[in-house]
């Protein structure tokens, strides 16, 4: 069984499946939060999970609010994305 993408075989793999926990790798946390630092994943590279945290959480930041036009975004200077001529 399959699910939010995990391979379950039992309840609890549902379970943690359900919380965004990989069942194969618990100690990762949801969304495999600490995966740095999980004994279970050999050959994870610290630096290189660290710079995808930094890029989603700049990411997530830059999203400030939403209308029905579309995303809202931060931090853009007048003029730095297009400009209107009349």
């Amino acid at each position: 069984m399959t699910v939010n993408g995990y391979s379950c075989r039992n309840c609890t793999d549902v379970d943690l499946a359900k919380k965004g926990v990989d069942p194969q790798h618990p100690k990762s946390g949801p969304d495999n939060r600490d995966a740095a630092s999980d004994p279970t994943r050999l050959g994870t590279d610290p630096v290189k999970v660290d710079a995808i945290k930094r890029a989603a959480d700049h990411a997530a930041q830059q999203v400030v609010g939403y209308s029905p036009f579309g995303a809202l975004h931060g931090s853009v200077t007048p003029g730095s994305a297009f400009s209107i001529i009349a």
